[in-house]
Order: structure tokens, then C-alpha cells, then sequence
């Protein structure tokens, strides 16, 4: 009788201590997951490199004759098809883990993505991956409002002063005030209304239910939804739909003193994640002569027909931009411990070639999962028809534009550049082009590979 009765009490300890054990192995299947993917990593890799050799190369190497189909066609397709297909399946397993990882009934911590860039850098086409991602509320260029607000005497403090108020603004922002921006639109929003929130139609959280009410007759809206009719803009709203979703992310431009941000990085309200954008400062330039034409009058008659000369506080101005970026994200690099595993360094370049694989680098960097919704965004806006291709739009065929300014821009003009932003383009990877026939010929590259380092 004390053998049969003992027997179901040990089944019940068992069962109890298989129980407290189950978390610790989900962490183990987690663990090994990680592995799976830096192995994967590692394969990509190898033949990514053996993938970009040249026929030539590659018969020299295997001593073989080189396939007729292969040198008629070259391996760029299949490198790039190969990129796409890893690409998701890593999406996939990385989303996998982070389901593994948790509770099924906790949705995980609360993340806070900030995207750090300068304009015409691409960080309205990066910034839609995070906003295509349901889970996540994005907000485009809210410091539009506060640069357009605040003004400050001319001189060294004005810098500093300007950057203390982003920062503060975006602090309030990442937690879900939203009514901090009411002490900067103007005309002053009425019992928390606003038709004049910036570029609200570039935030699919504020263009959809609950936030976007019955519009409203007779009610000018300079900043309106794209793709339905909506009523102003509901703060009060929109701060509910922020606390509503599980991350917060905010693209700017108006932001370039990383060390400014050390505060928002070390409150533990916040789980922030930097993301600092740069691009080839030739090709800024060359943009930013199309998109603001107006403020580079100078830059393009001197270029153009050498009518005008280029006053030197014009291209002092262009080394001060440069130099605050490279100041940044040498810092960022430097990996502090206030900022170590919260900094990211991204080319344009690298998400232009290869869109899918960079968001899933910058996803996996902010602890958020790859969405199908963001893949299929990606598919259909780096793979734009001829006409996609305006000044301002996100549909772009991505792989043939990074580099377009190459065959537009006067060598001169580019040598301004280089020799304002010559630290810049060296620790970003970006070769100096010696000539206008190196400018202008296509298969120079001038683009380094990226380094690992670059994720802090």
C-alpha cells in the first residue's frame, strides 16, 4: 500500500518540476535559435563574396570554363534574389524567437525607435518601415513644428539651445504627449483639435480609426490623410491610439547632437533605440539643389556656368553639416556605456541596395519583428515604374537611383564636397573620385563595404 500510494505523489513532483523547468527551456530554444541565424549569417556571407566575383574570377578559382549563361547574364540577379529569399527566411525565424522568447500572453517591453538623419538622406522611405508595422505609431517629422516656433539669437548658443528643446519635445513625444506639440502649432489648436499637424497623412496611426473622425465641412486642412477623409486632428485621440500600441517611433531631422539624447537613452521610462541615417554628402547636395532649389541659387550657377562665385560661409556651412553628423556617430561608434547596444549606424546606400536584409537588420537591432505587411511594402515601393520616381515620393526602383547623381553632378562641385567633407565620407565608407571620368563610371563604386561595427 506505501509503494502504490508513494508512486502518484512522485508523478505529481515530477510533473511540478517539468513545469518550473518549461521557461527555462524556451529560453533555450531561443538561445539556440540566435545561433541558427548568426550561422546563417555567416553563410550568406561566404557566398554573397563567391557570388560577387566575376566569371573570370570564378573560373580562375575553380579552374573551370565559365557557364555561357553565366557570363551572358552575370551573378547580379541571382545575388540579389538569393539576398531577397534569406532575407525573409530570417525575418521569419527571428520572429519566431521573439514569440519563443516570451509569454504568449505579454506582448513584450515597449520599444521607443528613433530614426536620426538629415534631409534628403532617405529617411522618409526608411521611416516607412516602421510606420507600415501595425503594432508600432509612428510619427513623421514632429520638430517641424518646434523648429518652425522657437527662434534663438544667431551664435553658438543657438545650436545648444535648439537641441535642448527637440530633446525635451521628443522625450514627451516617446511617452505619449502629444499635447506638447499644441505649445508649437500654429494657429493654437481649439479644445485640442488641429488641422496643422505636419505631414499628418505620413502617420498611418493618426489616418486611421478612432483617430480619424468624420470630416468636417468648411474646415481648411493644410496637413490631411491620404488615402480617406478625415476630420482634424483629435490630440486627445491620438495620444490614446500612442499608449494604445505595443512601440513608439519618430523619424527627425532636426536632431544631429547624438550626446544631447544621453537623458532620453538612460530613462527608465524608455527602451530607446537610435538609428542614425547618413548618406554620400555628394548626392545630399546634389538632391537637396533639386529639392530646394530656391536656397541653392549660388551652388547651381557657380556650377553650371561659373558665373557666381561660391561664398566660402556657403561651404563652411556644408563642413559644419558634415562634420556634426561625423561627430555623432563617432560617438556613437565609440560605443559608451550610457549608449552601448542602443546605436545603429545605417548607410542609404546599403538599404537602397538591399532594402529587405537592412530592415531586417534595423528590426532585429530594435527587438521589434519584420511584419509581412512591412516585407510587401518593400517589395512594391523599391521597385517603382519609371514616373515613381519624383523629388518627395517613397516609391523609388531603389537599387538603380542611390547613385544617380554620379552622371548629373559637375566634377568640380564634387570636389567642394570632398574636400568639406573628406573625415565624413572616410569614416563612412565613401571614395573620393579623382576625376570625372571616375565620377561618372559605373563600375567604380564608390561605396566600401559597410563594417559589423556599426551596430553598437
Amino acid at each position: 500500500m506505501e509503494i502504490r500510494c508513494a508512486l502518484p505523489q512522485d508523478i505529481r513532483e515530477l510533473l511540478h518540476f517539468l513545469k518550473m523547468k518549461s521557461k527555462y527551456a524556451v529560453l533555450l530554444v531561443f538561445v539556440i535559435s540566435l545561433v541558427i541565424i548568426e550561422k546563417e549569417n555567416n553563410f550568406i556571407s561566404r557566398v554573397s563574396d563567391k557570388l560577387k566575383q566575376s566569371p573570370q574570377a570564378l573560373a580562375e578559382a575553380n579552374s573551370t570554363e565559365v557557364s555561357p549563361a553565366l557570363a551572358k547574364n552575370g551573378s547580379l540577379a541571382s545575388l540579389q534574389e538569393l539576398d531577397a529569399a534569406f532575407s525573409q527566411m530570417r525575418s521569419h525565424l527571428y520572429n519566431i524567437t521573439l514569440q519563443l522568447a516570451g509569454d504568449p500572453g505579454d506582448p513584450g517591453p515597449r520599444r521607443h525607435v528613433l530614426l536620426m538623419a538629415t534631409t534628403r538622406t532617405g529617411s522618409s522611405f526608411v521611416g516607412e518601415f516602421f510606420n507600415q508595422q501595425g503594432s508600432i505609431f509612428y510619427l513623421f517629422e514632429p520638430l517641424w513644428h518646434v523648429e518652425k516656433t522657437v527662434n534663438f539669437l544667431p551664435g553658438g548658443a543657438s545650436a545648444v539651445g535648439s537641441a535642448l528643446v527637440y530633446r525635451d519635445v521628443l522625450k514627451q513625444l516617446f511617452l505619449c504627449d502629444l499635447y506638447i506639440l499644441e505649445n508649437f502649432i500654429s494657429p493654437v489648436p481649439e479644445g485640442h483639435l488641429t488641422a496643422f499637424l505636419f505631414r499628418r497623412g505620413s502617420s498611418h496611426s493618426l489616418c486611421e480609426e478612432p483617430v480619424c473622425t468624420p470630416s468636417t465641412k468648411k474646415v481648411f486642412e493644410k496637413y490631411y490623410c491620404k488615402n480617406r477623409r478625415c476630420g482634424p486632428l483629435n490630440i486627445t485621440l491620438a495620444a490614446e491610439a500612442c499608449r494604445r500600441k505595443q512601440h513608439v517611433a519618430l523619424k527627425t531631422v532636426r536632431i544631429r547632437q547624438l550626446e544631447f539624447l544621453q537623458p532620453l537613452v538612460e530613462d527608465p521610462r524608455l527602451d530607446l533605440r537610435i538609428i542614425q541615417l547618413v548618406r554620400d554628402p555628394r548626392a545630399v547636395l546634389a538632391s537637396r539643389m533639386v529639392a530646394f532649389s530656391g536656397k541653392y541659387e549660388t551652388w547651381k550657377k557657380w556650377a553650371s556656368e561659373g558665373e557666381a562665385p561660391l561664398h566660402e560661409e556657403e561651404v563652411q556651412r556644408l563642413r559644419g553639416n558634415c562634420e556634426s553628423i561625423r561627430v555623432s556617430a563617432e560617438l556613437g561608434l565609440r560605443r559608451p556605456g550610457w549608449l552601448r547596444g542602443r546605436y545603429m549606424l545605417v548607410r542609404y546606400e546599403d538599404v537602397a541596395r538591399a532594402p529587405l536584409q537592412k530592415a531586417w537588420e534595423m528590426f532585429r537591432f530594435a527587438g521589434l519583428p519584420l511584419t509581412r505587411q512591412v516585407e510587401e511594402w518593400i517589395g512594391k515601393n523599391t521597385q517603382a515604374p519609371p514616373d515613381g520616381n519624383g523629388v518627395y515620393s517613397t516609391c523609388k526602383n531603389s537599387s538603380e537611383q542611390f547613385d544617380k547623381w554620379r552622371f548629373g553632378m559637375p566634377f568640380k562641385l564634387a570636389q567642394v564636397v570632398q574636400d568639406a567633407c573628406g573625415p565624413a565620407m572616410q569614416l563612412f565608407g565613401y571614395k573620393l573620385a579623382s576625376s570625372p571620368e571616375a565620377l561618372a563610371n559605373r563600375s567604380f563604386s564608390l561605396l566600401e563595404e559597410a563594417q559589423p561595427a556599426w551596430v553598437t
